[in-house]
């Protein structure tokens, strides 16, 4: 084993944050923490992983999971994909593997929102299996290390870098400790616009450090503009007794299922006309959006179709709503 590979684990084993998806003895949990941990902070994922293993305990009833409790407990946390997926591939554990998750990357592999690093981290965490992540944390901290200038948003450089550290893996004997320490150290030590090397266990092999060019790598593309998408949406209130009018988005992609503010053209009931209230503006990662919120003088409340509800602000809470309707919410600018 070389030396940088023990410091790395001595380091680990000193600094590492407690959390409580680490040491969990479920497999169940620590697949659950690793979906919800892409592409969103640590932080973050905290209080939704407890409230849903409280609302989902196991494989079996994520399985069983009707639409609205299950985006109501992801609810806020976003890329709503992975919870949809989360459900499938509990299904098919249920009927493929004896309601358990596999044990190696090359069936994890096969459940629906499991690539190639979540296989590896599962795998590793749950049951030793030698294999290296390589998310952005590792590819930065490993970048700077060997002075790689690989783009490693794409997946090929990942997969060579993986190659590269699984004799690593291998030879410490630790997998688990292994893969967290390389994520540890990228989002303590050795992050995107700071480097603390004086307390990197990595420091006296790397390169990028003794060459002073840490800031030059990761390599990465010119970010290109998001796009701006435009909506135009009502604030309702029934006139007998100011309950809001919400509509189910339509379909299963993003936002399927969730209820929110219903749009200006082909609103289900009629209106008079509508006056603006504010500008609500939010950023996604492939877009930015700019909603003009309206209200208008509600002139009959129903009947309404199935994907339309009234409901008070007071009784909001098993209903899955949109982050920018939940935010529009609670705006201090709205009357």
């Amino acid at each position: 084993m070389e030396a940088w590979v023990d410091s790395l684990l001595t380091w680990y084993r000193a600094n590492r944050r407690e959390m409580p998806w680490r040491g969990h003895p479920d497999p169940y949990a620590v697949w659950v923490s690793e979906i919800m941990l892409q592409q969103t902070q640590v932080d973050t994922v905290r209080p939704y992983f407890t409230r849903f293993l409280k609302t989902f305990p196991g494989i079996a009833s994520l399985a069983a999971a009707a639409d609205e409790p299950l985006l109501k407990a992801w609810e806020g946390l976003g890329y709503y994909t992975r919870v949809r997926n989360m459900r499938k591939a509990a299904r098919t554990m249920l009927e493929r593997f004896g309601g358990k998750l596999p044990r190696t990357p090359a069936e994890l592999r096969t459940l629906p929102g499991i690539g190639d690093y979540t296989a590896a981290s599962v795998a590793s965490i749950c049951f030793g299996v030698p294999e290296p992540v390589v998310d952005g944390n590792v590819a930065r901290v490993f970048a700077r290390f060997f002075l790689l200038r690989d783009d490693f948003s794409a997946q090929p450089p990942r997969r060579r870098l993986a190659d590269r550290l699984r004799p690593h893996i291998e030879a410490s004997g630790a997998p688990s400790d292994f893969n967290q320490a390389m994520m540890e150290l990228g989002a303590l030590v050795c992050t995107p616009r700071r480097w603390v090397c004086e307390s990197c266990p990595l420091r006296a092999e790397c390169r990028a450090a003794a060459e002073g060019c840490q800031a030059d790598y990761p390599v990465s593309k010119a970010a290109k503009p998001l796009p701006l998408r435009k909506a135009d949406v009502l604030l309702l209130r029934r006139p007998e007794d100011g309950a809001i009018l919400f509509s189910r988005h339509a379909g299963e992609r993003l936002l399927g299922g969730f209820w929110e503010l219903p749009a200006k053209t082909g609103c289900p009931i009629p209106i008079g006309r509508p006056r603006r209230l504010m500008v609500y503006h939010q950023t996604f990662s492939h877009f930015r959006l700019e909603m003009t919120v309206r209200t208008a003088p509600v002139r009959a409340a129903g009947p309404l179709p199935e994907d339309g509800t009234f409901r008070w602000e007071t009784d909001l809470s098993a209903l899955p709503l949109t982050t920018a309707t939940r935010k529009i919410l609670g705006h201090p600018q709205r009357p």
